[in-house]
C-alpha cells in the first residue's frame, strides 16, 4: 500500500476525492500484490498465489483476511459489492506467469492481457457504478494497450526473469532473436519490432478512448488519466527512438498533464 501511495498512479487523484481515492488504492494494492506475488516472491510462487486467493476466498464468506492489503481491500468490495471474478483473474495471470514465457502472437499475448491488465480497468468501473458490458469492452481495450506498453518498456527486465512478451511470430518478422533482447547496442530490427509493437498498442488506446466521453465526471477523470499516462508513455519511447535496452524511457509529469488535457479535449467529439 506504501508502493502504492508512492507511484504516479494516475486513478488515484486527490482530484478523486478522499474515499473514492482510498478505494482505488485498496484495488490496487491488492492488483501490486498479486504482480509482485508472481514476479518478486522467492520460494513457491504458485503455492504463494494459491495463498491469495485463498485469502480473497476469506472476504467474500464474510471471514477477516489475513493479509494486511487484503484487509484494506475487504471494506471496499463490501460497500461497493464487487464481483470476485476480476479479483480471481488477476491471480489467474500470475499463476500464467509461472508456466508460459512466450505467446506466439499478438492475438495470444491479448489474450493474457484479458486477465492481467482488463480486470483492473472493469474493477474501476464497478468502484465507480459504471460497469456496464459496452464500457468494459472499451475499457479491456485501453488496458491491453496499457498492458502492452509496459510489456515494451521492460522487454530486459522481463528478459531477465525468462518471459519473453514480444509476439514470437513478430520477433521471427523483424528477423529478432533472443540475442537481440541482449544487445547493449539495440539491432535495427530490434529498434523496429519495438516501433512496430507500440503502433498496436497506440491503436488498443485509440480503440478504447471513446470510453471516456461515457463516464460520469468523476470516472471520467479516472480513465482519461489512464489513458494520458499510456500515451505520455509511448511518446517517451518514441523520443527514446524505440530504445528499450539502455534504459527504460519514462514520460515527465508535465508530458503526463499535456497528454490528459489533451485526452479530455478529444473525448469531447469521440
Amino acid at each position: 500500500m506504501a508502493q502504492a501511495r508512492a507511484e504516479n498512479f494516475s486513478v488515484a487523484s486527490r482530484l478523486l476525492g478522499a474515499r473514492r481515492r482510498s478505494q482505488l488504492l485498496a484495488v490496487y494494492g491488492f492488483a501490486r500484490m498479486v504482480d509482485d506475488a508472481g514476479d518478486e516472491a522467492g520460494g513457491d510462487r504458485s503455492a504463494l498465489l494459491d495463498w491469495i486467493e485463498g485469502d480473497l476466498d476469506r472476504i467474500y464468506a464474510a471471514e477477516t483476511p489475513e493479509h494486511s492489503v487484503m484487509q484494506a481491500l475487504a471494506p471496499t468490495v463490501h460497500a461497493l459489492d464487487l464481483p470476485a471474478a476480476p479479483f480471481r483473474r488477476l491471480i489467474e495471470a500470475g499463476r500464467r506467469d509461472q508456466v508460459v514465457d512466450r505467446y506466439r502472437d499478438f492475438d495470444a499475448l491479448l489474450d493474457y492481457c484479458q486477465c492481467s491488465a482488463a480486470p483492473v480497468g472493469e474493477i474501476v468501473l464497478h468502484v465507480f457504478g459504471a460497469a456496464t458490458a459496452d464500457r468494459i469492452a472499451l475499457s479491456d481495450r485501453i488496458c491491453a494497450g496499457l498492458q502492452v506498453t509496459e510489456h515494451l518498456q521492460d522487454v530486459a527486465e522481463d528478459h531477465a526473469r525468462g518471459r519473453v512478451y514480444l509476439p514470437e511470430d513478430d520477433m521471427a518478422r523483424f528477423g529478432c532473436t533472443d540475442r537481440d533482447l541482449l544487445a547493449r547496442v539495440p539491432s535495427r530490427g530490434f529498434l523496429a519490432l519495438i516501433a512496430f509493437e507500440a503502433a498496436r498498442a497506440r491503436s488498443l488506446l485509440a480503440d478504447g478512448a471513446p470510453l471516456i466521453r461515457r463516464l460520469p465526471l468523476s470516472p471520467r477523470f479516472a480513465v482519461a488519466g489512464f489513458l494520458a499516462g499510456g500515451r505520455a508513455a509511448l511518446d517517451a519511447l518514441a523520443d527514446a527512438g524505440y530504445d528499450v535496452l539502455g534504459a527504460r524511457p519514462r514520460p515527465a509529469r508535465g508530458r503526463i498533464a499535456a497528454a490528459m488535457a489533451q485526452t479530455l479535449w478529444e473525448s469531447r467529439w469521440r
